[in-house]
């Protein structure tokens, strides 16, 4: 009994430092955005003496915020819907269609993961070049609406749903795309979840890509609005905490909303063998 009392106390010890190091990054840039600029040097307290809300303002008003977070957030819509789409579909033929060569294209998308991504970066900027897409959502979002994380992740879980389910809706007269978006759909929810929140913290944290194909202040997305926000106020800390935290909150949220909608998809799918 000592022992187990022992073993749980070790494990929520361990829980709550690891908690503790993702939550002080976190508090430290909430406290120094409520900081004035000379409190931020003085490095007196972790509290500020003096809370300063209006540097969320000052920040917000220094740069076009507005315009960074309704382009990342259209790019981000995109990409999301996208993966969701297009992923799910090539993952499907992959699981349960037959076609020529299909083990074979399997593989070289395997093989497509160990390629780093630098490698295609130019090829995929001089082909958006030449249709006229830079600087423009197109740009941003088409070059990445499928990705071959998706399709993987997907295929092995609709490879992990019994036949039988589908076999049983073809008998009862379920066209092929109906036991897709019937079956397999509801029975994936997770393996939708997980995917919805890798794409999009994938599009919201990206900055190469955007860096490369925007020139103007109006298509810039929030990373790249924050980076030209650095080097026009990098040593106002509290200016610059204030914009960055803001920028994590569609991330956050994002993770809680889908955070729920795997649990509700698992407690609908069942248990799987």
């Amino acid at each position: 009994m000592r022992r187990s009392t022992a073993t749980a106390l070790g494990r929520h010890a361990a829980l709550l430092a690891g908690a503790a190091i993702v939550v002080v990054p976190f508090l430290w840039m909430f406290t120094t955005s409520l900081q004035s600029r000379a409190e931020t040097y003085a490095n007196t307290s972790i509290l500020p003496t003096s809370w300063h809300w209006e540097n969320y303002a000052t920040a917000w008003e220094a740069a076009p915020f507005g315009q960074y977070y309704l382009n990342s957030l259209a790019m981000a819509a995109g990409i999301v819907a996208g993966h969701l789409v297009l992923d799910a579909f090539a993952a499907y033929a992959f699981a349960r269609l037959r076609f020529p060569l299909k083990n074979a294209i399997f593989v070289i998308l395997l093989a497509a993961l160990m390629v780093p991504t630098f490698v295609t970066i130019i090829p995929a900027y001089s082909l958006v070049a030449s249709f006229g897409w830079i600087d423009t959502y197109w740009a941003l979002i088409v070059p990445r609406l499928a990705d071959v994380f998706g399709i993987i992740l997907l295929r092995q879980y609709f490879a992990s749903i019994p036949a039988e389910l589908e076999e049983a809706a073809r008998i009862d007269g379920c066209s092929r795309i109906g036991t897709f978006f019937r079956i397999m759909v509801p029975l994936s929810l997770p393996a939708f979840a997980t995917l919805a929140i890798f794409s999009f913290l994938f599009a919201w944290n990206d900055f190469l890509w955007p860096l490369l194909v925007t020139n103007s202040d109006e298509m810039r997305t929030i990373q790249i609005g924050l980076s030209a926000f650095q080097g026009r106020y990098g040593t106002s800390w509290n200016y610059l905490m204030a914009g960055t935290l803001t920028a994590t909150v569609p991330s956050i949220i994002v993770f809680l909303f889908f955070q729920r909608a795997l649990v509700r998809g698992v407690a609908a799918s069942g248990v799987k063998e």
